[in-house]
């Protein structure tokens, strides 16, 4: 059985997509973006701000889904430029601190509402 996750300390859904699905002990994450969860709006900024955003936003939606940071086996990360690698890695690294997760990083040409980082995740729960 899956169980939809939602909490107000993630953005809300922006489209028919659940904000995380639990399957078992695994959870699942739709992408993130960096969206102000309380006021609901975009958060202005270069990709250091929008980065700690986002990755702040996942973080609350793991612990939503009763997982957290440590529990993560895989991200995906979606960034508009990758010249923007070395200082995503450093908030990145601020979140994720040891036994880091598998991970891919892509540059994108385009993410919902013209935002410079999306990331996802795959956590165990429990």
């Amino acid at each position: 059985m899956k169980q939809i996750i939602s909490t107000s300390s993630a953005p809300a859904a922006i489209g028919p997509y659940s904000q995380a699905v639990l399957v078992g002990n695994m959870l699942y994450t739709s992408g993130v973006i960096p969206i102000d969860p309380v006021t609901n709006t975009l958060v202005e900024g270069d990709i250091r701000v929008q980065a700690a955003q986002a990755i702040g936003n996942l973080k609350n939606l793991l612990e939503a889904g009763g997982s957290s940071c440590e529990n993560v086996v895989k991200t995906t990360v979606f960034i508009k430029n990758m010249d923007d690698f070395g200082i995503v890695n450093e908030i990145y690294q601020s979140f994720f601190t040891a036994d880091c997760p598998a991970r891919s990083c892509v540059e994108v040409a385009r993410l919902p509402k013209d935002v410079l980082i999306e990331i996802e995740a795959i956590a165990v729960v429990g």
